[in-house]
């Protein structure tokens, strides 16, 4: 079965520079979207309570994107993707989520669970 793709798009008071810290390495995502994060290589362990699950990391661009993908989803196109976004004209940086949800159902509780990683995010940048 197909999963759902969907994006959020969360303004943010911050400069691309230090979001980029903050959505690229382990002991960043740590902080804020994990209780636990560790890298091998491009292998990223992202700990919850006692739920351990790992991704790769497809793309990684400074000060622009990150790009992981569920090693569980190996054999479907989902993936996860955190891009900071900066308006031309107002220069208001915005993160871009765009990630999968198993069926229709799951979008609105993914994305609630979004919301709250990134209101985390911004507690720990003071943003």
């Amino acid at each position: 079965m197909d999963k759902v793709k969907y994006e959020l798009e969360i303004p943010i008071h911050a400069s691309p520079s230090m979001l980029y810290q903050y959505i690229s390495s382990p002991s960043s995502l740590q902080e804020w979207f994990a209780d636990k994060v560790n890298s091998r290589g491009k292998i990223f362990s992202f700990i919850w309570d006692d739920t351990e699950e790992k991704a790769k990391l497809i793309t990684k661009k400074s000060d622009d994107r990150i790009r992981f993908k569920w090693l569980e989803s190996e054999d479907d196109d989902s993936y996860f993707e955190i891009k900071i976004q900066v308006d031309a004209l107002t220069k208001d940086v915005s993160l871009i989520i765009t990630d999968f949800a198993d069926d229709e159902d799951e979008v609105e509780e993914a994305k609630q669970l979004w919301e709250n990683q990134i209101d985390e995010l911004k507690h720990t940048i003071g943003a």
